[in-house]
């Protein structure tokens, strides 16, 4: 990436609004730099909270608002290429007043300057293939962000796959194979509708609502048994950290059913890397290489496929704003 156009990359989630600025040179914000979302208050005010969240972008990077060019936006779906939510609204907001509503529009008139639209997952997975590969046209990467839901991004030729009306690389949403658990099936429904997709197992949702709820009831004595099950998915990742067993046979299970998905994928792209990202990671060096560790044993790799790297998405949360930037600096130029 060349030039000296001053790009903001703003990361709108359920909860907070992570910020990134790129000077025309480099990344210039180098820590988690957010504020509150209120996406549940309606869009009015999750506008406000983004407005707000440019202007703190400016201010950490030392850029007067006048010199920036653009503004990169990502916001989990489903949601079009265009920056416009479907007809229920994104999937965890759960606010009426989003329907058909067009985000990227309305910010862009709400700044006054150019923003583009990336989905959350596509965002991450640019930057991901980026840092390993830059424009490189021969490569093709996946990535797999494991957060409240599962997005998903497939980058190739140095670009992002939005697809048709922005729906591409939808992967929480793909269902798993019948025999992706080797234990047997147990009943995992997801937010969108569907029964034993990829985000009903690998999700902070899908800890919730099948894969805990499925290992309590064999395990009432546990003491995540006993308290709020939205309570429990929160801890399971820090109990897991730290080595309950009941925990990691949640995350092991999380492992197979990502394993299984990466199965798929190879069978359809056959990429050069595959990335992890998204909070569910956010663990110990140990952890996250136990996981990843997991994930490799569940995959059924030929032989010529055995040495597919799968890494952790470098810089953590920080990631899915710095893809909306490159984004918005390959739009400026023609190329997104």
């Amino acid at each position: 990436m060349h030039g000296m156009a001053r790009i903001i990359g703003l990361d709108l989630g359920g909860t907070t609004v992570n910020v990134t600025a790129w000077d025309g040179e480099r990344f210039v914000i180098n820590e988690m730099t957010e504020v509150p979302s209120l996406v549940k208050e309606g869009p009015d005010s999750c506008l406000a909270q983004l407005e707000s969240a440019f202007h703190l972008a400016c201010t950490r990077a030392g850029f007067d608002v006048d010199t920036v060019a653009a503004i990169g936006l990502d916001s989990p779906g489903p949601i079009s290429a265009d920056g416009i939510f479907g007809d229920t609204g994104p999937t965890n907001f759960n606010t009426p007043g989003y329907k058909n509503f067009d985000l990227r529009g309305a910010l862009e008139k709400r700044l006054l300057r150019p923003v583009s639209f990336l989905n959350d997952g596509n965002a991450a997975g640019l930057y991901a293939h980026w840092t390993s590969f830059g424009s490189d046209p021969d490569k093709t990467s996946l990535s797999l962000i494991i957060g409240t839901g599962l997005g998903g991004g497939i980058v190739a030729h140095g670009r992002a796959i939005v697809g048709r009306k922005g729906f591409a690389a939808e992967l929480g949403h793909v269902r798993l194979p019948a025999d992706w658990n080797p234990e047997g099936l147990f009943p995992a429904r997801c937010n969108c509708g569907k029964e034993n997709d990829l985000e009903s197992i690998a999700s902070l949702t899908g800890l919730r609502l099948n894969v805990l709820p499925h290992l309590l009831a064999q395990h009432p004595e546990h003491p995540l048994a006993q308290i709020d099950i939205a309570d429990a998915a929160k801890q399971a990742r820090g109990l897991a950290d730290a080595g309950d067993e009941l925990c990691r046979k949640a995350f092991r299970l999380q492992t197979r059913a990502l394993g299984a998905h990466i199965d798929q994928m190879i069978n359809t792209l056959d990429m050069d890397a595959v990335f992890i990202g998204g909070g569910g990671v956010q663990a110990s060096e140990s952890f996250r290489s136990w996981f990843i560790d997991g994930i490799r044993e569940s995959v059924p790799f030929r032989r010529e496929q055995a040495d597919l790297p799968i890494a952790i998405i470098p810089d953590g949360d920080m990631a899915g704003a710095r893809g909306s930037a490159i984004y918005a600096m390959q739009a400026m130029r023609g190329q997104a």
